[in-house]
């Protein structure tokens, strides 16, 4: 019997050897599809002790005995039957040449989330269809458009780490969104966490890259307060309002040991900056014990590293707010792009804490109807909501 192991860890490594030596990913899927029905038969018998590498040359056989009906290819053959045995030492490279293939700059980033969830997470295209809230046929023609956009480069080394690790940022960013509108699971799993997954593959197989473990803490101290973002009616709870005590302690713990050990390399990037922030949010036991201070040093860093990066502008707006004042925070505001999306729920909040209730309420409303979700848009209506009930009571 063919475990989630397997379908989950050992086939994406599969696909990528395959990858790596030329198949198209069309070609390498149906050859490991192939080799998982031949494990099917002959498993229950007798389990191969490398099941990696009995898969790998199953597969790679598969492939070729395809090639060779199709084609004849004779020279190409004849040399490929050449490589060398594989086995553990290849997955490690692997990991990064499939990651890259899929998160190819040619591929919008849906395209490159979908594709990287099929080949590299081993999900099924219907896990995948419900994770983005499509049908199944609509997703199935993404994957097979973004296969076709990459079938003709060639991946002899893996490309760019910063692609990959932006594509998994999305994916993790994606997902953890998602939990506002009551989740997007995948089965077992879901887009955030199936990030975090992927991003630990990563981090194992590029050790000395500080940037993807500064994404691993990154997405872990932002997932352990997922319990406590949705109350029980499923509407967001903001991280001031949340309940501590359902943040999960033992992930924080985890995500404050990567960054340190990723900060200790002096390699600073803006993925370890992040989480530097993140971490500071998570350290205080209650909101007005937040070091606001230390977090403006930070987003201060961050905008040195990305210094064109108006998201980033404006959660800085948002620290100064808190450590010079609110008027300080609303006149950065004021010098950003007017249709920067959450730009009025910002000004809306640093305006609340200017005390300027109805203003703040006239902004929460502005800043609801182009909110990127449904809980999102019912929070800023309730937050005006509160505002404009509490000036009725106090007149």
């Amino acid at each position: 019997m063919i475990d989630d192991y397997l379908l989950r860890d050992l086939t994406p490594q599969v696909l990528g050897v395959l990858v790596r030596r030329g198949a198209d990913f069309a070609a390498a899927e149906d050859a490991v599809k192939e080799a998982l029905v031949e494990a099917v038969r002959r498993w229950p018998v007798e389990v191969p002790d490398d099941p990696g590498a009995w898969l790998i040359t199953v597969a790679w056989r598969k492939f070729l005995d395809a090639r060779r009906s199709a084609s004849a290819r004779v020279l190409r053959e004849v040399a490929v039957t050449r490589e060398p045995p594989s086995g553990p030492a290849e997955q490690v490279d692997d990991t990064l040449l499939l990651l890259s293939r899929c998160c190819h700059p040619a591929l919008t980033p849906a395209s490159a989330i979908a594709l990287t969830l099929r080949a590299v997470g081993g999900l099924t295209t219907a896990q995948i269809s419900r994770a983005f809230l499509v049908p199944e046929a609509t997703m199935a023609q993404r994957i097979s458009r973004a296969k076709r956009a990459v079938a003709n480069e060639r991946f002899e080394r893996p490309g760019d780490v910063r692609a990959v690790l932006r594509v998994l940022y999305l994916m993790f960013d994606h997902g953890f969104a998602g939990a506002s509108d009551k989740g997007r699971g995948i089965g077992d799993a879901d887009l955030a966490a199936e990030a975090i997954r992927l991003t630990r593959q990563l981090a194992a197989s590029v050790p000395h890259d500080m940037e993807v473990a500064g994404l691993l803490a990154l997405m872990l101290l932002h997932h352990a307060r997922r319990a406590a973002r949705l109350d029980a009616a499923g509407e967001l709870v903001p991280l001031t309002r949340q309940d501590r005590s359902l943040w999960d302690t033992s992930m924080i713990a985890e995500g404050v040991d990567v960054l340190q050990r990723a900060l200790a390399r002096d390699r600073l990037g803006e993925y370890q900056a992040q989480a530097a922030i993140a971490a500071l949010h998570d350290d205080a036991a209650s909101p007005d014990e937040t070091d606001w201070p230390q977090i403006l040093e930070w987003y201060e860093e961050l905008m040195r590293i990305v210094p064109d990066n108006p998201v980033v502008a404006l959660n800085h707006a948002v620290a100064v707010g808190h450590v010079d004042g609110p008027r300080a925070g609303l006149r950065l505001v004021d010098e950003l792009d007017a249709g920067l999306p959450r730009r009025s729920a910002v000004a809306a909040y640093l305006q609340e804490l200017a005390g300027n209730d109805a203003g703040a309420a006239r902004l929460y409303v502005a800043a609801a109807e182009p909110a990127p979700s449904a809980a999102e848009r019912t929070h800023l209506l309730k937050q005006a909501a509160r505002l404009n009930q509490s000036r009725v009571v106090a007149h």
